[in-house]
């Protein structure tokens, strides 16, 4: 035999041998081979990005976490709010649902136009249904409505189900008229012709928050993010009336001599002062009028006019305040 026809027979077997190495190499497409000699599939690895916005709050600390049993569990991930308020964090393969909770970070108050820091007992919070392992979910919105449909969907009965999830979040949306409060983003109305080309849903979620701050504003408190606490506090009944399940709200601070719950939800002796009593209509008719100051003050850049806002203003004064 001579030389070429030799190599020319072992060719063949010498390339099946290098392909059978690279393919152990390469995992099989997909799969490795683990210390016993098994084939082994990764495990996804998910993600979860978005916003974080009370205005866009920058350097927040915002965290996931698992839900199990009805009630937030273990820490998932955590990431920290870029300038313009987004996140992405790791999410492995996680499957379940997810509770989002922030901290801290700053934003632009919308009434006012200057940088307020997020309370030291004020949080935001997003609840999703449950999210397919490896998943990979973008445009979370974590707003004061997000937090309020938490609030709402924890003190159902059984707590954070999907089920409860969806019927909070679809609930708060109504009643604010954002038929998506997790996915919908708000315009930001200090920033000039913001509204150009946003949706009837974004506005109205921009302008309710906005609503939200100039409220703070009028009622004298320090930061908007305690009236965000007051209104999570409110929602977390079902009936946007001023009390907690029947307990009377204050904003901003301590326990009333009465035994009233503050909106922050820490608590003082009974011999404190309350600060200001939330008023039973403040989520209600006091919102469509803060919604009214706010888009005829100089600080309203968006081009929305109270025009474009009369029928979400119109629901907020003439309604009962039941989220359903």
């Amino acid at each position: 035999m001579t030389r070429t026809q030799n190599l020319t027979r072992h060719l063949p077997l010498a390339l099946t041998a290098v392909a059978a190495l690279l393919l152990a190499g390469c995992g099989g497409g997909g799969s490795s081979i683990d210390g016993t000699g098994a084939a082994t599939t990764p495990t996804a690895q998910g993600t979860m990005s978005g916003n974080v916005v009370k205005g866009p709050v920058s350097g927040a600390a915002i965290k996931a976490f698992a839900v199990s049993g009805g009630v937030m569990g273990t820490q998932l991930s955590s990431a920290v709010t870029d300038a313009n308020g987004a996140f992405t964090m790791p999410m492995g393969g996680y499957a379940g649902p997810v509770m989002l909770q922030m901290s801290g970070g700053t934003y632009t108050d919308e009434a006012s136009g200057i940088p307020m820091t997020m309370g030291a007992g004020d949080v935001m919070t997003a609840v999703l249904p449950t999210v397919a392992a490896g998943a990979s979910v973008s445009g979370v919105a974590v707003t004061p409505l997000t937090a309020m449909a938490q609030a709402m969907a924890q003190h159902m009965s059984g707590g954070l189900t999907d089920a409860n999830i969806a019927a909070a979040n679809t609930a708060v949306g109504n009643y604010f008229m954002v038929h998506d409060i997790l996915h919908t983003q708000p315009i930001n109305p200090l920033v000039a012709g913001s509204a150009a080309g946003a949706t009837q849903d974004m506005m109205n979620y921009g302008m309710t928050l906005a609503a939200m701050s100039q409220y703070a504003k009028g009622a004298g408190m320090s930061s908007s993010s305690g009236f965000v606490t007051a209104m999570m506090n409110d929602a977390s009944d079902g009936v946007i009336d001023g009390k907690a399940s029947g307990t009377q709200l204050t904003m901003g601070g301590g326990m009333s001599a009465g035994g009233t719950t503050t909106a922050g939800g820490g608590m003082m002796g009974t011999g404190g002062t309350g600060s200001n009593m939330m008023q039973p209509d403040a989520g209600r008719a006091g919102l469509s009028t803060a919604m009214t100051e706010f888009m005829n003050s100089g600080l309203n850049r968006s081009g929305v006019s109270a025009a474009t806002m009369t029928t979400l203003m119109q629901q907020l004064r003439d309604g009962t305040g039941q989220l359903h």
